[in-house]
Parts: C-alpha cells; sequence; structure tokens
C-alpha cells in the first residue's frame, strides 16, 4: 500500500457504501473510482484493474489496506482493457461537463496493477484520453514492482508521467516476512530493474514497528534504513515518500513508526541529494 493509497483508503471510511469493506480493509470498485483527494497528487481519479469483488496482488502484504489474499479471494475477472476505457473515458467527459476534471489518473486498487496482461495497451489508452480531456494531468502509478522484468511492463512504466514503486527494504528476509511474494522475487534484480528507469520514478517505504508472527517488523533501524539508504544512492529516483501505517492492518501487532523517526529517515535522504517526503 502506497502513500496516495492511504489517502484513498480515508476517503473509502467516510464513503461508506460506495466501497465494500471488510472487517479493517477496503476492496475498491473499479475500474474507474473517486477522484479521491491526495496529499502527493491533488484530486486523483482511480483506475483499478483488479475484480471489483476480490485482490489480485504478487505480494501478500500484512500491513496492506485490501487485507491478506487468501481472504480476498475474487470470483469475478479482471476488467478488460475495453471496459476499462470505456468506464474512463465516461467519466472524464462527465468531469469536463461539470468543469471538474482530475490532476491526477492513478492506478492502483485491489492489488497489483501490472499483474493485468494488458497493461501496456490500457496504459497508452489512458494517455491518450488524458491528453484528450485533461492533458494537464499527471498518469500515476502505485506498483511494487515485482513485474518490471516483463518487458511489457517496463515499456508501461516508463510512458507513465509518475510510476510509484515500493521498496520497503532490501533485506531478503525482512521481505518474505512482510511483503511475502508469492512468486519468484529478487530484490537485487529489482533494484537493477529500477536503475534501469534512469530516476524517472519515485520509491516509496513503508516503515513500521511491532511484530509479526513471533518476530519483529521493526525496519527503522540501521540494520534496514543503511542499506536502504545505499539502494537509494544507487537509484537516484526523483524523490521518496516515506510513509507508516495510516488505518489498521488485516494483521495483530504492528505498530505506527513514531513521526521524529520518519523524519530523520527523510533527512537522511535528503541528504543524498535527493527529494524526500514522510507522512506520520
Amino acid at each position: 500500500m502506497a502513500a496516495d493509497a492511504l489517502d484513498v483508503g480515508r476517503h473509502a471510511r467516510r464513503c461508506g457504501k460506495r466501497y465494500r469493506k471488510l472487517m479493517s480493509t477496503v476492496i475498491y470498485p473499479g475500474p474507474v473510482f473517486g477522484p479521491v483527494r491526495s496529499r502527493r497528487l491533488g484530486k486523483s481519479l482511480g483506475v483499478n484493474l483488479s475484480p471489483v469483488d476480490g485482490k489480485i496482488c504478487s505480494f501478500d502484504c500484512i500491513y496492506c489496506e485490501c487485507g491478506l489474499n487468501d481472504e480476498r479471494r475474487p470470483k469475478s475477472k479482471m476488467p478488460s482493457r475495453q471496459s476499462v476505457r470505456e468506464a474512463l473515458e465516461a467519466r472524464l467527459s462527465a468531469m469536463r461537463d461539470a468543469d471538474d476534471l482530475p490532476e491526477a489518473i492513478t492506478y492502483s486498487g485491489n492489488g497489483e496493477p501490472t499483474s493485468h496482461p494488458d497493461f501496456l495497451n490500457i496504459v497508452r489508452d489512458t494517455l491518450a484520453l488524458r491528453d484528450k480531456y485533461c492533458p494537464q494531468a499527471k498518469v500515476c502509478l502505485l506498483t511494487n514492482a515485482t513485474h518490471l522484468n516483463r518487458e511489457d511492463v517496463f515499456e508501461a512504466v516508463r510512458l507513465i508521467d509518475r510510476p510509484c514503486l515500493k521498496l520497503d527494504t532490501v533485506d531478503a528476509d525482512y521481505i518474505r516476512l512482510v511483503d511475502r511474494p508469492n512468486a519468484r522475487y529478487d530484490v537485487k534484480e529489482v533494484i537493477e530493474r529500477i536503475k534501469e528507469l534512469n530516476g524517472r520514478c519515485i520509491v516509496q517505504t513503508m516503515f513500521m514497528q511491532g511484530t509479526f508472527a513471533g518476530q519483529s517488523v521493526d525496519n527503522t533501524t540501521e540494520k534496514y534504513v543503511g542499506p536502504w539508504l545505499e539502494a537509494l544512492a544507487q537509484i537516484r529516483p526523483e524523490g521518496v515518500d516515506i510513509y507508516t501505517l495510516a488505518r489498521e492492518t488485516p494483521v495483530a501487532g504492528l505498530k505506527k513508526a513514531p513521526a521524529e523517526t520518519l523524519e530523520r529517515i527523510a533527512q537522511r535522504v535528503e541528504n543524498l541529494g535527493i527529494s524526500a517526503h514522510w507522512y506520520g
């Protein structure tokens, strides 16, 4: 869950019946929802490429606002390229008529957007519709970066104005405990692939404390922060978004990282000459 996804979650809680909720988690409607107010992106129209009744994700993060994968198995299919294009054009047309166009169009929703097999063509459609209805808007992506090894996904990410890539840590054991990839995932290979974007990306990192399955999930210590900073120095992203838990999580025992800790980490990123924003 990325920083702007947290804003979507808060909006979902306010909107009640517009979103189907189960326990502490949220399942977003699709394929188009919002707009929602994002701290970084402004008025953002959401695009959900996962089924509307469940979650499809290559990670199974213990802090995910959409819940755990096994608890959110969908019965319906991913939306087709055509249905996404038609829904997005209808919404943008209505927003233009109301003189209320978005500042961003963001791929987010119930899982990992780049899991959609037609992601590249959907991105091309979205860019064409953006140019037609709201050329000033940025097309954005919240992704865990697991599919960057797919050439079609990598091409799509390079087309997107603001790709926001998850990198919670570079520690493989922590990734297995917290992010829990459900397919092969080598963080060193992912970092090398991110570097090929030549800085045209935002890195987003969840910092938290507490325990899970009897083990610490505190990634605010030097054991994790130091190597993470070294990776950022290699990636040289346009910016880094640092955030922590903002709502209930699907597992117990997780705790917010203190604001002063987030601020201190952000300052260390700034010392590398990289813009950083933190959200407590």
